[in-house]
């Protein structure tokens, strides 16, 4: 067994074990603290808490009587404890608690914690200041305000005195717009973390939020924790549901890492995408567990003005031993992604009856920046997923999704509002009872799909399914056990690629100009 710590705090952590699972672990195990107290686990990726500050402690993994892994490590100082009790919080989830928890974030010195302890906190959006950690106990919920009117709105663009820029908070579906501010909102903040097994609940189940989904209410929907130029943040361990809209947005944020959280909406629930880092850079999403309405993640990049403005890609994103549920696709990168997304790593980790499992949606006029590549999935496992693996470069989104400019098979000029598509990898993938097709590969007449890769992968269909649109393009039509369908790709390269139970053949191509090992 591999034993790491990917986080430690004053008072938690979370190490990984990784002997073999995905999500959790192949079979439980013991967590022997410092000789003493024990835990049983069942997760590759488990929270410890209680821990005192500036402390050594001792992790032995236990399988039975037997030690197979020990990991040791040092919490952090903390200066002070701020109990929001004492700032005036009522925690009966009727008094307006955000004045006084708000006042402990403020008046928190460096190094210190705010402790939220046990109690239903009503809040409207609360800001962050750098320098501190905010701990959820066991038993806390934070429940957000149903009436938006409470609300603080982030402008969108906002020009500089000097007339040579503008200054940017507010922001929706990848354009600078004025939006409402997050239950947990971040600008320019660093060296912050957000622990423990406490709750934070949109409650947009009990408001209007889905109401007329995609029409601004005096701004636009807010999210459930969104950072904005932020660097160092971590939220460990807590527990996200009904959000407004999307729930966790990092924006144009550095070092990141969201680990052991769970993020949770009903299925039909509008744009509750689970996790969508806009324009990142070294992100670390670990043992988190969503179920939603929309995509369970979403990697992106902006639409035309911030992409070529500001030219700032997501990359380095790392995504490890994840459970994706119920959402309309497992990892998805794009629509927005005109500012590009580079060096993506998901492995280990399992997907279960979403609609696509590994996805990428661009389309003309998200720009020359627009560029997808090097990315890899690899050690994922897919149960009832109607398309595993869905690349789409007509994506029919915006108003103008639908149009023949958008939509047209015929080879346009390459040109400055042309995106680019380059190298997909999928490797050591499983997907079982596969609906609509088992790949579904669409890239633009006049700039194909580079190159995709499958290595190590195993597909079987499920007899019972139902038919769908494997990609949301125009003259897509819906399919049901089809095999791997292939257009304007440049090269497919197959290595042990294997399915059983397909209709028709395993690899159908359209202007596809090379395939090796099929």
């Amino acid at each position: 067994m591999k034993l790491t710590c990917l986080f430690v705090s004053g008072r938690s952590a979370a190490i990984q074990l990784e002997d073999g699972g995905l999500y959790n672990t192949v079979k439980p195990y013991t967590l022997r603290i410092n000789g003493e107290c024990s835990v049983t686990t069942n997760q590759v990726v488990t929270n410890l808490y209680g821990l005192w500050p500036d402390t050594d402690y001792t992790v032995e993994v236990l399988d039975g009587e037997e030690q197979v892994a020990v990991i040791s490590f040092r919490t952090a100082f903390e200066s002070v404890t701020l109990n929001v009790r004492r700032f005036g919080a009522v925690g009966d989830g009727i008094h307006d608690d955000t004045p006084a928890i708000q006042a402990a974030i403020l008046c928190c010195p460096a190094k210190g914690r705010v402790l939220i302890p046990k109690g239903k906190y009503a809040v409207t959006p609360l800001f962050l200041k750098s320098h501190m950690s905010i701990e959820l106990a066991e038993g806390a919920e934070l429940c957000l305000n149903t009436d938006r009117r409470c609300f603080p709105i982030l402008p969108g663009a906002t020009e500089t005195t000097d007339e040579t820029g503008d200054y940017n908070l507010g922001t929706w579906e990848g354009n600078p717009l004025d939006a409402f501010a997050a239950l947990i909102t971040g600008v320019d903040v660093e060296d912050v973390s957000i622990y423990g097994p406490g709750k934070l609940n949109g409650r947009a189940d009990q408001a209007d939020w889905w109401v007329n989904r995609k029409q601004k209410n005096i701004a636009w929907r807010g999210r459930m924790v969104f950072l904005c130029r932020c660097s160092n943040i971590t939220l460990q361990g807590v527990s996200v549901c009904n959000s407004p809209s999307w729930n966790l947005h990092p924006y144009f944020s550095n070092e990141l890492k969201f680990i052991g959280i769970s993020v949770t909406a009903p299925a039909d629930s509008p744009n509750t995408d689970g996790f969508d880092p806009e324009s990142c850079k070294n992100v670390l999403l670990a043992g988190a567990h969503f179920s939603l309405g929309d995509d369970c993640i979403a990697i992106k990049a902006g639409k035309i003005y911030m992409g070529s403005t500001y030219k700032t890609p997501c990359r380095h994103v790392e995504i490890t031993h994840c459970l994706m549920e119920n959402g309309h696709g497992g990892v998805t990168i794009g629509s927005e992604m005109a500012g590009g997304v580079h060096d993506v790593l998901v492995h280990d980790c399992l997907m279960r009856n979403t609609d696509r499992g590994l996805r990428v949606k661009t389309r003309r006029g998200r720009g020359k920046d627009g560029v997808i590549d090097e990315i890899v999935f690899e050690r994922v496992k897919m149960e009832h997923v109607g398309a595993p693996f869905v690349v789409n470069c007509l994506y029919f989104c915006d108003p103008d999704g639908h149009t023949a400019w958008v939509q047209s098979r015929e080879k346009y000029p390459v040109d400055d509002s042309t995106p680019r598509v380059g190298k997909v990898i999928f490797r050591d993938v499983q997907a079982e009872d596969c609906g609509a097709c088992a790949g579904y590969f669409l890239g633009l007449p006049e700039q194909p799909i580079e190159q995709v890769e499958m290595e190590n992968v195993t597909f079987t269909f499920d007899k019972q399914g139902k038919p769908m649109p494997p990609a949301m393009a125009e003259n897509v039509e819906p399919c049901l056990n089809q095999g791997i369908i292939a257009k304007y790709v440049n090269r497919i390269v197959m290595k042990n690629v294997h399915m059983a139970g397909q209709a028709g053949e395993a690899l159908s191509c359209e202007q596809v100009a090379h395939v090796e090992g099929a």
